[in-house]
Formats: structure tokens, C-alpha cells, sequence
């Protein structure tokens, strides 16, 4: 599948992978001087980036493991959606979960996108719901063996 891509700056940097068989491809700080982030506060660093994602799928957005576990970097929201519709730039909001000021430099790897199809459904409202071998258990209610 292709995936159509447009730089929005000159310093911008194509998505890449890590290896032949990585699902997620790594997303690039289009920065032009460091940028530090202080402890438990967000930074929204742009890619320069924009894509035009194919109907049906959406761009993921989720955390390196490398810059998570060793900085205590990672996606504010965790997991981002990039829609189909959506041309603007692809912005990552990053989160400092660590108790120092962390850095951001540029071309610096922040994030990687993963595209994912999903289903368009409709809810329809009803009064009853059908039984269910966990019925309404929420949280630890399914228990260890």
C-alpha cells in the first residue's frame, strides 16, 4: 500500500524503520533548535510532515520504546489518531513522565505512526443487552486461574 506524503519543510525527514519487519515507522522532531520539556509538562513537536491516510485505515500513533523507557518520553495521549480526512501536519504532543527536564533535538526519532484499519459502525440503542459468560465484572473481575 502506498501511502502519499508531504513535506512541509525543507529539514523535514521522511518516516523510517528500524527493521524489515517493524510495524511501526519512526516519526522525526522537524525542529530547528533543541527543545526541552519540563517535568510532567507536554510539548507539541511538529514532524513536518502530512499524509493522506487511506479510507478505512488511520495513522496510530504511539510511544518509542527507547526514548520511553530511557528519557520518559511518550505520546501525551498515549496512543494519537491521525484520520483519513485529516492534511495537516502530524503533530506529536510529548510528555515528560520523569522528575528532570528532558530535551528534544532535531531530526530526533519521538514517536512512530503504525497504519491500522478499522471499522466504521453504526450503535443502535437497546434496552437489553445479550448475556455474557462476564456480564457487567469490570475491573479484576475475570480473576486468576
Amino acid at each position: 500500500m502506498k501511502v502519499n506524503i508531504k513535506k512541509l519543510s525543507d529539514k523535514a525527514t521522511l518516516p523510517t524503520r528500524g527493521s524489515a519487519a517493524a510495524a511501526g515507522y519512526d516519526l522525526y522532531a522537524n525542529v530547528s533548535e533543541t527543545t526541552q520539556i519540563a517535568p510532567h509538562t507536554t510539548a507539541k513537536i511538529g514532524t513536518g510532515l502530512a499524509m493522506e491516510i487511506p479510507d478505512g485505515y488511520f495513522g496510530g500513533i504511539y510511544a518509542r520504546s527507547g526514548i520511553a523507557t530511557k528519557e520518559g518520553l511518550r505520546p501525551a495521549n498515549c496512543v494519537g489518531v491521525v484520520d483519513s480526512d485529516y492534511r495537516g501536519e502530524i503533530i506529536v504532543a510529548v510528555h515528560n513522565d520523569s522528575d528532570i527536564t528532558r530535551e528534544i533535538t532535531p531530526a530526533e526519532r519521538i514517536a512512530q505512526i503504525i497504519i491500522q484499519p478499522y471499522l466504521s459502525v453504526e450503535f443502535e440503542e437497546a434496552d437489553e443487552l445479550a448475556e455474557s459468560e462476564r456480564g457487567a465484572g469490570g475491573f479484576g473481575s475475570t480473576g486468576k486461574a
